[in-house]
């Protein structure tokens, strides 16, 4: 029989079934996300990254796009330009992504917009996310287990020599930019504006050539070089200085954001000189908590492992609760690297989103602090199976051999396996955005796909 065409059908008609058997999971999280809340929280931030984004201007990238783009980046650890080529060349993807045929958002793009959240949205979206297991049945916040973990910062290993070549190196950068601004205000901008990057580098090859060797008189040697090199990045500063005393006589946007630039990374370099000077010339030690470990991280902190392998991780550490279901609901990162008293603001935000107190609290000995466990207790948790540090009484040492307190600290080693599945499969191995604002998003993100994938195999 003739026919005149093929009877029209919707092309993601069939997707959400494809779907299910390419990844199930996309099709628990196509439900989950289609959630008004989730969108209100997260365009209220992209509203703010100009004056009039919410009112004037082409229109953008759908938010919706955004944030479900972001989820997959962070649920498959992709990069952003993988994650734009995958969603272009996926017909489920871009069901998923609510794209279609849209034209789909360069990795530029989705960096830009993700830069705007910020980490109170981050944490406000993953309450929202246990609000969502908690409604699925997936936890019922009856266990709590805390424990804590270094995530490193993206930076290289920290040397006082490699600080100063950086040094140098990020200066005669910024006063380069700024010559074009300066060059009509200074008679030898020549001079000023001289990159001195080639000798801080030769001096650096030199005083690593020197490490090597066995001469008797190698330390003096090796002070004589670290002076050449302090010496050169104090040259570098006071470049930098003139140059920043000319900019601010622009007015012009783009010289207020080269000063701006500049005024930023000198204390910075003026830390590392002095540390040097200390550490290395005058062999006085310095506190952790002071030293200057990137110019680019400037958050980092040396973290003592006190396991097998590398002694000390430079990054920031972090601590996570998981309550009984596997899912995270919240984790913070550490001004300090203790965890003392860490239980009390866990069982306070576990009152806050399940409206009462967890009947188990688990964590390990950098959990303990002095009132800890008389204050949860007073708070309406039955059993802390927190270990004491110190040297314990007879009563305690009893109570820590009962049966119900060896069963409530076994559960929690469970969390060892969340957060190793986190450093896996999350990216919390290592942070992947600059800055602590940045990790926060990173790590937070990562924790929402954790949670999602969670709620979605269990329902």
């Amino acid at each position: 029989m003739l026919i005149d065409q093929y009877a029209r059908e919707d092309v993601f008609a069939r997707v959400p079934e494809l779907a299910a058997e390419i990844d199930p999971v996309l099709r628990h999280l196509d439900s989950l996300l289609d959630d008004d809340r989730l969108y209100q929280q997260v365009r209220a931030d992209f509203g703010k990254r100009y004056r009039s984004t919410l009112v004037h201007g082409r229109h953008s990238t759908p938010v919706e796009v955004l944030l479900r783009m972001l989820i997959l980046k962070h649920l498959y650890q992709w990069r952003d330009i993988e994650t734009e080529g995958r969603v272009a060349d996926s017909l489920v993807l871009r069901w998923f992504c609510r794209v279609a045929f849209h034209g789909v958002p360069d990795a530029s793009t989705l960096w830009r917009w993700e830069q705007t959240l910020q980490p109170e949205t981050i944490h406000a979206l993953n309450d929202h996310v246990v609000e969502l297991a908690r409604q699925a049945k997936v936890t019922k916040g009856r266990k709590l287990r805390l424990d804590a973990t270094c995530v490193q910062t993206n930076i290289h290993h920290p040397t006082d020599s490699g600080l100063l070549v950086d040094s140098v190196r990020v200066l005669s950068r910024l006063v380069r930019r700024a010559k074009g601004f300066v060059k009509d205000q200074m008679s030898n901008v020549q001079q000023v504006c001289r990159s001195r990057l080639r000798t801080a580098r030769h001096v650096a090859q030199r005083l690593h050539r020197q490490l090597r060797r066995k001469a008797e008189d190698k330390e003096a040697q090796q002070k004589e070089l670290y002076q050449k090199l302090i010496q050169t990045t104090e040259q570098m500063v006071q470049q930098a200085t003139r140059v920043i005393a000319t900019l601010e006589q622009q007015t012009g946007s783009q010289a207020k954001r080269l000063l701006s630039q500049v005024q930023a990374i000198l204390p910075l370099v003026e830390r590392v000189i002095a540390q040097t000077r200390k550490r290395v010339l005058e062999g006085k030690k310095m506190a952790s908590g002071e030293k200057v470990l990137s110019l680019f991280e400037p958050h980092t902190r040396a973290i003592p492992r006190h396991k097998g392998g590398a002694l000390v991780e430079f990054g920031r550490h972090v601590i996570l609760d998981e309550v009984d279901g596997g899912i995270v609901t919240r984790f913070e990162i550490l001004s300090h690297p203790t965890e003392h008293g860490q239980a009390l603001e866990a069982v306070a935000h576990h009152q806050a989103i399940f409206e009462h107190p967890p009947g188990l609290v688990a964590g390990d000995r950098g959990v303990h602090s002095a009132d800890t466990e008389e204050r949860l207790i007073t708070a309406g948790v039955k059993l802390v199976a927190i270990p004491a540090a110190g040297k314990l009484s007879e009563e305690r040492r009893i109570f820590e051999h009962t049966r119900c307190f060896r069963r409530g600290y076994r559960w929690r080693a469970g969390i060892e396996g969340r957060i190793a599945s986190l450093r896996r499969d999350y990216g919390w191995r290592r942070s992947g955005y600059h800055g602590q604002d940045g990790m926060e998003r990173w790590l937070g993100l990562g924790v929402i796909a954790s949670n999602l994938r969670r709620i979605a195999l269990a329902t």
